[in-house]
C-alpha cells in the first residue's frame, strides 16, 4: 500500500496521541493542534484514511486507528526513532537536533536501510530521548511506565525515563542541565508558583512546571528493575 508522507504523519500522530494506541478515540482538534494544521484539513485527511482502511472515524467521537493503521504508523515510529539513535551515535547530532531530521527521513528509508541501521545500533530498544523503539516485527513497545517529574513529591528519588523530543528548546535546556535519560534526581522543592527544583550529581537543577511535564520518571527501585 502507497501512502504519502503525509497519511504516514497523521498516522504515528493519532498512534502519539493515543499513548501508544490504547484504543481511546482522538479528537479531529487534538491532531490539528499536534500537527499544526486546520480541522478542517483534518477532517479531510481521515476520510481518505478511512476509505483506506487506516483508520475508524466515527462523527463527533473521533477517530482510532486499525490494525492496519496501527502497523503503519509503528513502522515510521521504529524508522523516526533508529534515526535518532544512528544520528546522535554516528553522525555527532545533538538530541535536540535529531526529532526534525528524524522527521525529514522517515519517510524515505528503505527496510534494508533501516536493518542495517538497527544491527549497527546492535537493535537498541530506546531512542536518545527514552522513548521505546518498536522492534521489527512492529509489536507495539510496552505502555510507558513512571509519572511525569512534575507529579513527584518533595524527597523522592528518580530516574529520569524519558523526555519529550518534540520541543528542540525545551530538550536544549534539560540537556545543558544534565536532566537526561538514565540520571538520578532527588526532588529537593516543589514550589506553589511552578518550579520544581531537583539535585544530581552536578548540583541543584530549578525547572519550570511545564518544563518538569515533559520528563518522564520512575522511583529508583522500580527503575533499576
Amino acid at each position: 500500500m502507497m501512502l504519502s508522507a503525509v497519511m504516514e504523519d497523521y498516522l504515528k500522530a493519532i498512534y502519539q496521541l493515543q499513548d501508544g494506541g490504547d484504543g481511546e478515540r482522538v479528537r479531529t482538534s487534538a491532531i490539528a493542534e499536534h500537527l499544526d494544521v486546520t480541522p478542517p484539513t483534518v477532517t479531510s485527511m481521515l476520510s481518505k484514511l478511512a476509505e483506506r482502511g487506516l483508520a475508524d472515524r466515527e462523527k463527533y467521537k473521533g477517530v482510532t486507528l486499525t490494525t492496519d493503521g496501527e502497523r503503519v504508523a509503528l513502522e515510521v515510529v521504529r524508522h523516526h526513532r533508529l534515526l535518532e539513535a544512528y544520528l546522535t551515535e554516528h553522525l555527532d547530532f545533538t538530541w535536540s537536533e535529531v526529532h526534525d531530521e528524524a522527521d525529514r527521513l522517515e519517510h524515505h528509508i528503505s527496510e534494508v536501510f533501516e536493518e542495517r541501521v538497527a544491527a549497527t545500533l546492535e537493535d537498541p530498544t530506546v531512542d536518545p530521548h527514552g522513548a521505546p523503539i518498536p522492534n521489527a516485527d512492529l509489536e507495539p513497545p510496552a505502555e510507558p511506565t513512571g509519572e511525569a517529574l512534575a507529579e513527584c513529591g518533595e524527597g523522592e528519588t528518580v530516574e529520569v525515563r524519558e523526555v519529550s523530543d518534540r520541543d528542540p528548546t525545551v530538550l536544549e535546556y534539560l540537556s545543558e542541565r544534565g536532566v537526561n535519560p538514565g540520571v538520578s534526581l532527588s526532588v529537593e522543592e516543589v514550589a506553589p508558583f511552578g518550579m520544581v527544583t531537583v539535585s544530581t550529581a552536578d548540583g541543584r537543577v530549578s525547572l519550570p512546571e511545564d518544563v518538569a511535564r515533559h520528563v518522564r520518571v520512575a522511583p529508583v527501585a522500580e527503575a533499576v528493575q
